[in-house]
């Protein structure tokens, strides 16, 4: 404000759009572009339509879950490899075992198929989870998309999707290693949550207040239209009416249908508990389906303390029963509503652990960082499930046959998706960017995962 002359009691638009819209009007950045920072793409990438797959799940164990004491169990390496967890227990799948820990994704391995042959060979957290969730190799020059960001891109507003809630939500945090859009336009990243959802309220970043009723929101509004006078001075200027679009679509997410679907409450009891109600991560799976039903086209849930370099093992006990309560009830939960064969899951992290346990101290029993060999779970949206692709050795430190390299997953789930694989990347210098990368690109491939799709 100029304080050199008198305040004659109005505030501008801009100031009321700041004081009242704050929160909402990071919404509607992603449904109007107005978060767009990069040069407007002059190319676009055309989408098939005959993938099954309508959603994606990604799970994030953030930090690299020990293949070893989830999805690929070897007591008979011993002590020194399988340490407190030597009794892995039989699936309802013959032939497959994992960790006694996870009893409750033991009873559903027909929906889910096990990928024991990923590997990488990076051991650094942020070049491994660049290169797991883009398939390219770090340090080509460019900063390619993670496959949320192409998925936004190619299943979110320019491709027709008409939901309020941004078409890539991350839940509840972003990783925060890289940026997630590499060189796309910024209206494709994500919409992190923030809050808890195991919380009476989920407090979600823009939409969701502690401590502010529906009451005092919709006071706010009538507030901000009756201190609006640049707007009652220009009703007929067509060059409004974005914002007053967008107003309305953001105060439809905080008061109306929109904003209800954050509300967990409305969830009956026993399937609440079945997920973990006092987890967060159960309820972000919770969560996940909610959005999933929208049509949100990517959801991931960013599910920390998986650095596992001191007392792995106590951790284990901590984190497994969560993850088995909120994936096995997930997966139960879509197939019921029929829509897991539309809804691709995949949890995993950047890499695995060391299959040699670092007793000494410091680390008490820990596990280092290992991208040779570790295991992804993926289900639903046209993966089959009640299979297992590749094998590691003896003592899980090494793919023994069939790899499945980075690209090779997320190439599936394109191809699941449906999207054309031939197709290029608008970047906004005009440099050739493909969606998969080609022969010369320097990035390994085995091939995509044709078993079990």
């Amino acid at each position: 404000m100029n304080t050199n002359r008198p305040y004659d009691g109005r505030l501008s638009r801009r100031q009321v759009m700041r004081l009242g819209m704050a929160g909402a009007g990071v919404m509607l950045s992603w449904r109007m572009g107005l978060g767009a920072t990069n040069l407007t793409p002059t190319a676009q990438v055309s989408g098939s339509t005959k993938g099954n797959a309508k959603s994606v799940i990604q799970i994030w164990l953030n930090g690299g879950p020990p293949h070893l004491d989830t999805f690929d169990p070897k007591p008979e390496a011993g002590r020194d490899y399988c340490g407190q967890f030597d009794k892995p227990i039989a699936t309802n799948i013959d032939g497959i075992r994992i960790c006694e820990l996870l009893p409750l994704l033991a009873k559903h391995a027909d929906k889910y198929s096990l990928i024991r042959g990923m590997t990488h060979g990076i051991n650094a957290h942020e070049t491994a989870a660049y290169m797991e969730q883009t398939g390219r190799q770090p340090g080509e020059g460019l900063v390619y998309p993670t496959i949320g960001a192409v998925v936004s891109l190619l299943r979110g507003y320019d491709a027709g999707y008409h939901g309020l809630i941004p078409p890539f939500v991350v839940l509840t945090q972003p990783e925060g290693r890289f940026s997630e859009t590499g060189f796309l336009n910024s209206k494709y990243k994500p919409f992190a949550t923030g809050g808890d959802p195991s919380q009476p309220r989920f407090a979600v970043e823009g939409i969701v207040a502690q401590g502010l009723t529906e009451e005092r929101q919709q006071n706010r509004r009538t507030l901000l239209h009756q201190l609006d006078s640049l707007n009652h001075a220009l009703e007929s200027d067509g060059r409004l009416s974005n914002w007053d679009d967008g107003e309305k679509g953001a105060y439809d997410l905080i008061l109306g249908d929109g904003g209800k679907i954050f509300d967990l409450s409305s969830e009956k009891d026993e399937l609440r508990q079945s997920y973990g109600v006092k987890s967060a991560f159960g309820q972000s799976c919770l969560m996940a389906r909610r959005l999933v039903e929208r049509g949100v086209p990517y959801i991931s849930i960013n599910n920390g303390g998986w650095d596992t370099h001191k007392q792995n093992f106590e951790a284990m006990r901590r984190k497994l029963p969560e993850v088995d309560a909120g994936l096995s009830t997930l997966l139960t939960d879509l197939s019921d509503r029929g829509l897991l064969a539309s809804t691709v899951i995949w949890c995993g992290g950047e890499f695995g652990r060391t299959p040699k346990i670092q007793w000494e101290s410091p680390w008490n029993g820990g596990r280092g960082h290992w991208g040779n060999a570790f295991s992804v779970l993926v289900a639903g949206g046209g993966f089959k499930g009640g299979h297992v692709v590749g094998e590691t050795d003896s003592r899980g430190e090494t793919v023994k046959n069939r790899p499945v390299h980075p690209i090779d997953l997320i190439g599936s789930i394109y191809e699941l998706m449906g999207f054309d694989l031939d197709a290029k990347l608008p970047h906004p210098q005009g440099l050739t960017a493909r969606l998969l990368p080609g022969p010369g690109d320097n990035v390994k491939s085995a091939g995509r995962l044709k078993e079990i799709m």
